[in-house]
């Protein structure tokens, strides 16, 4: 959902997660990054294009193109690959039989938190699906918390009694990961009311975002969430998360409209190259304040 100084409006973000649109960036930004790396303070800003395009539906596209510090990518990229090797460490415990019961991982969508949070304060409502580690970590989640938790031990996000789908940060308002699917959509929906219904004046309210993927996308809950979000206009962002298979079962077989971003009828969208950590952020920050 968008907040602008007029009102306030639903949005539908589709985050595609694709290994080629990620070779073009590197490629279509290699001046860029010479730049980046000759910048003679970690506070000098550099522009980088935004190669994929952006795909709209009712509203016009974000800028192509980013501004960021030398300072800002590094720690992108540190959080990033930090969370890459938390994911690739939580497997092998999981197959080592040290994490029971289910283990739910997000590597190969970290753009998707991190330029998430990166257009975000922690004033805005984050909720999500089990797959929860990465957005726990952003939100304010340490390692150890993370782990902790699903050893089972008391020190983890949640005193070890949720696992990994169950994690939570109500300091950052962080609600979580869902584990029935397509759940957490209403809940962020009711999230987001409550700030409209809280809101004085035309003062500018936090935004809830409800993360879901593409294999809960035709979910009726889903739907009945985006129907009262645009029905009275709340400041929610609908974010799929589209990594082309929903347990298995590819978007071509079980979706009519594999267009996400277009889904919701009265509801604009965007759809953002998930691969692309600026995209995400410009992105996510377009839908917050238009």
């Amino acid at each position: 959902m968008a907040q602008t100084g007029l009102g306030l409006m639903s949005r539908r973000l589709v985050l595609a997660s694709a290994s080629a649109p990620l070779r073009s960036s590197i490629l279509s930004n290699a001046l860029n990054v010479r730049e980046f790396c000759s910048a003679s303070s970690e506070s000098e800003s550099v522009k980088f294009d935004i190669p994929v395009p952006f795909e709209t539906h009712l509203c016009d596209p974000p800028e192509q193109s980013a501004v960021a510090t030398k300072q800002e990518m590094l720690e992108y990229h540190r959080v990033m690959y930090g969370m890459r090797r938390m994911e690739i460490s939580c497997d092998q415990e999981y197959k080592a039989k040290h994490i029971r019961g289910f283990c739910h991982l997000y590597d190969g969508q970290e753009a998707v938190a991190v330029g998430t949070q990166a257009a975000l304060t922690n004033d805005d409502d984050w909720i999500t699906t089990y797959r929860c580690h990465g957005a726990a970590l952003v939100r304010g989640s340490t390692y150890q918390e993370i782990f902790e938790e699903q050893f089972g031990y008391k020190g983890g996000v949640v005193g070890g009694k949720g696992g990994s789908m169950h994690m939570y940060n109500k300091k950052t308002n962080f609600y979580g990961g869902a584990a029935i699917v397509g759940a957490q959509v209403p809940v962020g929906t009711g999230l987001a009311f409550f700030h409209k219904y809280k809101r004085q004046g035309e003062e500018k309210t936090p935004v809830s975002l409800a993360f879901y993927g593409d294999g809960s996308a035709n979910q009726g809950q889903c739907w009945e969430a985006a129907n009262m979000a645009a029905l009275w206009k709340i400041p929610i962002i609908f974010v799929c998360e589209n990594n082309m298979y929903g347990m298995g079962t590819s978007v071509d077989r079980s979706s009519a409209n594999t267009e996400y971003y277009k889904q919701g009828n009265f509801i604009p969208g965007i759809k953002v190259d998930g691969m692309d950590v600026l995209a995400v952020r410009e992105g996510v920050r377009f839908a917050k304040v238009n």
